[in-house]
């Protein structure tokens, strides 16, 4: 099987006796709450999906990340794993302290282990991350609303915060051990934040087409404004699996995280992750990653070019649409027919018609599929 980022598949889980011993002695702990979105990246740090990170980055790995996209061992990596917190919370902690994270239940997440203390400059990393420092970005936005202080340093996952989908959690050690039971020697991944259209059906058979299986792998996490729920993709993604893939060349399972909007360089931090679950390929669409028109359509393609190191295969998929002619998902490498005779997949008009209580055309969703969504009574994020 494909080893994980960096050779060696991290594993921060504390054992039931040390959980045991850390909760025991809880109070004698300093403590942050933290939200959900840095608590994804605490057990996506804890549980490998983040390989080779332990821990939030330091001044070092993160200067190296935001102007080379590499770590301080020139193993790729694109996206700053790191942890802010105001003025105040970074005044009442030292470098050396063992601290509690919390969400905002007040549950103990994990033991984090505070190694280094440091600033940063929030348009620097706004414009190094998503080429941008416009506000209206929603991954600038929200740097502009970070504390001012990161902290660096490993963590040990006490407990996974209780979520409506576990059922469908898997970690890397977990999906590695599933693909050799298959019988799988080449997985490819498929990261998505959307409800499935025929195209995406369309890409991703014919990925599966030359490999053993396909990891189907929703984010599960904070996203913008007008995408579609988790609840909603999970269950319209559960009815495609269930009338339209083999059982046995097929696997769901979420990846919670927030969606960053980065572009091409969350595209390379996609095949990372894909890579440390034990995938071989990843799709790559258009615009992969992208939001609104801050990245060129095919910037998360040609990204690739400068990590021919990264270990996984990148597959590219470009323009593909329906052609009423040829009665198929078809590209402009196999269909002769003018644009007339073509259906694109528009995210935009397929939501249009699902808030009009419209089911879309068969050649634009599965009926299975739509009714799914449709059954929702708000399936989109308000």
């Amino acid at each position: 099987m494909i080893p994980p980022h960096g050779g060696h598949l991290v594993e921060r889980i504390l054992t039931p006796e040390e959980k045991k011993e850390i909760l025991e002695r809880e109070s004698s702990f300093p403590s942050l709450i933290l939200n959900d979105d840095l608590l994804s990246d605490v057990e996506n740090l804890a549980t490998g999906v983040y390989s080779p990170l332990e821990g939030f980055l330091g001044k070092e790995d993160f200067l190296l990340v935001l102007n080379q996209m590499r770590l301080s061992n020139d193993l790729p990596w694109t996206i700053p794993i790191i942890l802010d917190v105001s003025e105040e919370e970074a005044a009442k902690l030292k470098e050396g302290d063992e601290i509690i994270l919390k969400n905002e239940a007040g549950q103990s997440i994990a033991l984090f282990h505070l190694r280094e203390k440091y600033r940063y400059d929030k348009e620097d990393l706004a414009k190094k991350v998503y080429q941008t420092t416009d506000p209206a970005h929603p991954g600038v936005a929200k740097i502009k609303d970070m504390g001012p202080v990161l902290l660096a340093g490993p963590v040990d996952l006490i407990s996974f915060r209780p979520t409506p989908f576990d059922n469908y959690r898997l970690t890397p050690k977990e999906t590695r051990f599933l693909f050799r039971q298959k019988g799988w020697r080449t997985i490819v991944g498929f990261q998505t934040r959307n409800t499935p259209h025929i195209g995406h059906e369309y890409v991703q058979k014919t990925a599966l087409t030359f490999v053993d299986g396909i990891f189907i792998n929703p984010v599960i996490g904070r996203k913008k404004k007008g995408d579609f729920r988790d609840e909603v993709i999970l269950a319209a993604y559960e009815e495609l699996i269930r009338y339209y893939y083999l059982k046995e060349r097929a696997v769901m399972a979420i990846l919670p995280m927030e969606m960053r909007y980065a572009g091409p360089r969350e595209a390379i931090h996609h095949a990372i992750i894909r890579k440390n679950f034990g995938c071989t390929h990843i799709i790559i669409g258009r615009d992969h990653a992208g939001v609104g028109n801050y990245y060129p359509p095919y910037a998360a393609q040609d990204i690739f070019e400068e990590f021919p190191d990264l270990g996984i295969v990148p597959l590219f998929f470009k323009t593909f649409y329906y052609c009423r002619r040829c009665q198929a998902v078809v590209n402009e490498k196999i269909c002769p027919h003018p644009k007339t005779e073509h259906i694109d997949f528009s995210g935009t008009k397929i939501r249009e018609m699902l808030l009009k209580g419209e089911v879309p055309p068969p050649e634009l969703m599965r009926p299975e599929v739509a009714r799914v969504i449709m059954s929702f009574e708000n399936p989109f994020n308000d």
